[in-house]
């Protein structure tokens, strides 16, 4: 037997449509390269968008066309957002970080036909141009009249009708297009369908995962063109949720000026952006108004438990740790406590929150061991798999990365993980990136966010060195805070009540800045390669 529901399809029309029918009054507010503000209305954005989509066939969209952008986060994007997938075609973000080289490599392997682009990030279109082949470009101008080679967005949908008659578009159809960052090969691309991110949209703002309601003011740091802003403008559009964009500014000074005058409820980026904002609201107290903020959303890299803790405890600022991939829409697990839990010491509350968390409804995981044997005992070291409705089954035209999915619909995700016996994930650290001492596993994250605990340590990375006799050692790259002093004798007095013997490093490389990939991650391919001649001895602190 079976129900007798309505078929409908989960698309994001419905979304757009709420926004626009039921939050006409919300503000979308963003932040110009000058610094400048703008403010329009979800009503004002629904109109844009039709207008927009209006303009796109005009210029020759056709079903499954892929268009590129590549902009900061503004209410723009946001229109391109929704307009390019609801006219049929496909979103394709681009990361202006990744090298000229890379970003050719991506066009050309989607097979992008147009590009949206902001005018202050030309110059990083003009490295890879002559290169890829596009139909038409157009620009995010900010004052300025685009280049002549390119088509002014504005003057693109000023003329253009402000409804649009929407295709059929059924939930299977693509919606979107991310690469990965590339840091072992070639990026591949992710797609994502519409009851991909429509599933995704709706987990996401449940109150024991990001939890947003139209009450609140969210502020994505995480770029737009970092997995669609980890889906929050896609979610934040679904329940009227007023949107602020930063714009290029990223600056801790900056974000913490919009937290403070738009009455941010809810913000969400990479960790190196939260201790940027620990750092000046440590050293400038009772300057900034965040009381305002009910949750700082960190993902992208595992979040020292020193900064968790430094927000709660000097800000009362609540730190919410989260886990996800490009592969994987990107949410995954949450790290929100149950309510028992709750009620445990400190030292445990504060454990448990810079785990990655527990799986959020409809992502099942398992965790895989070396012999690869499925995990029996939900305790022991293993590669984390995952499976769910905006889990991906392949990549896009890639048949050489078949073997990240397994033959029993699991995704490797490559991260190595125990889970305790509440079932929440805490990665120990990447498959390539665990260090094996004498036979022994040691993990670079534990290490890492421990050392980032010391009162002088401002960043620190572990990587695995060759040793002679046991293997594989790690050392410790640092980089202190301004004025700071450590020794590698005090940091390893530092470490040691806290570790076994073999974990500690057995050298300290103190640096300038430690390398990062382009998404802000460590880059510890490159660390690596840094150090692959290392001498086994104390490295010497600068200055002495």
């Amino acid at each position: 037997m079976r129900g007798l529901m309505m078929d409908y399809e989960l698309t994001l029309l419905p979304i757009f449509d709420r926004a626009g029918r039921y939050f006409p009054d919300v503000e979308l507010v963003s932040r110009w390269p000058d610094k400048s503000i703008q403010r329009s209305t979800y009503g004002e954005f629904h109109k844009r968008v039709q207008k927009l989509a209006n303009a796109l066939v005009r210029l020759g969209l056709k079903p499954g066309d892929r268009v590129a952008t590549l902009g900061w986060n503004h209410s723009r994007h946001l229109e391109a957002y929704f307009a390019i997938p609801l006219a049929g075609g496909v979103l394709h973000t681009l990361n202006p970080r990744l090298s000229g080289q890379d970003l050719a490599y991506i066009m050309n392997h989607a097979e992008d036909r147009l590009l949206l682009v902001d005018d202050v990030l030309l110059p990083v279109y003009e490295r890879f141009h002559k290169d890829v082949n596009l139909r038409a470009v157009v620009v995010w101008t900010h004052g300025h009249a685009a280049p002549d080679f390119a088509i002014d967005y504005e003057q693109m949908i000023e003329p253009e009708m402000n409804t649009f008659a929407f295709p059929n578009i059924e939930e299977g159809q693509a919606a979107g297009l991310c690469y990965t960052s590339g840091t072992t090969g070639k990026p591949k691309g992710v797609v994502y369908s519409h009851r991909a991110l429509v599933l995704h949209s709706m987990v996401s703002a449940l109150p024991d995962a990001l939890g947003l309601s139209c009450g609140d003011a969210m502020l994505p740091v995480v770029p737009m063109f970092h997995v669609n802003a980890w889906g929050l403008p896609f979610t934040a559009t679904m329940v009227g949720t007023k949107q602020v964009f930063p714009g290029p500014h990223l600056d801790a000074k900056s974000l913490l000026e919009l937290f403070q005058k738009e009455k941010v409820t809810l913000t969400a980026g990479v960790p190196t952006v939260w201790l940027g904002i620990l750092d000046e609201l440590d050293r400038n107290p009772g300057v900034w108004d965040t009381s305002s903020i009910k949750a700082m959303i960190v993902g992208g890299a595992a979040a020292p438990r020193s900064m968790i803790e430094g927000f709660d405890k000097r800000h009362g600022l609540r730190v919410i740790h989260a886990w996800g991939m490009t592969e994987t829409t990107p949410l995954g697990t949450v790290a929100r406590l149950k309510p028992h839990l709750e009620k445990a010491t400190e030292e445990e509350r504060l454990r448990m929150r810079a785990a990655q968390g527990l799986p959020v409804p409809f992502v099942e995981t398992r965790v895989v061991g070396e012999n690869g044997a499925v995990a029996p005992d939900g305790k022991s070291m293993g590669e984390l798999q995952v499976r769910g409705p905006w889990v991906a089954k392949s990549y896009f035209q890639n048949p050489a990365e078949a073997d990240k999915f397994t033959m029993d619909g699991w995704f490797r995700t490559g991260d190595i993980v125990t889970v305790d016996g509440e079932g929440y994930v805490r990665i120990t650290d990447r498959s390539k990136d665990l260090i094996k001492s004498g036979g022994e596993w040691i993990s670079s994250v534990d290490l890492e966010n421990a050392l980032m605990g010391h009162p002088s340590v401002k960043e620190a990375a572990v990587v695995a060195v060759a040793h002679p006799r046991w293997g594989e050692r790690p050392v410790a790259a640092v980089v202190l805070k301004d004025g700071s002093k450590a020794t590698p004798h005090e940091l390893t007095e530092y470490l040691t009540p806290l570790f076994a013997r073999y974990w500690l490093p057995d050298s300290y490389v103190y640096m300038d800045a430690i390398p990062r990939n382009a998404t802000g991650k460590f880059l510890k391919s490159a660390l690596r390669d840094q150090l692959k001649d290392h001498r086994w001895e104390e490295s010497p602190v600068p200055g002495r």
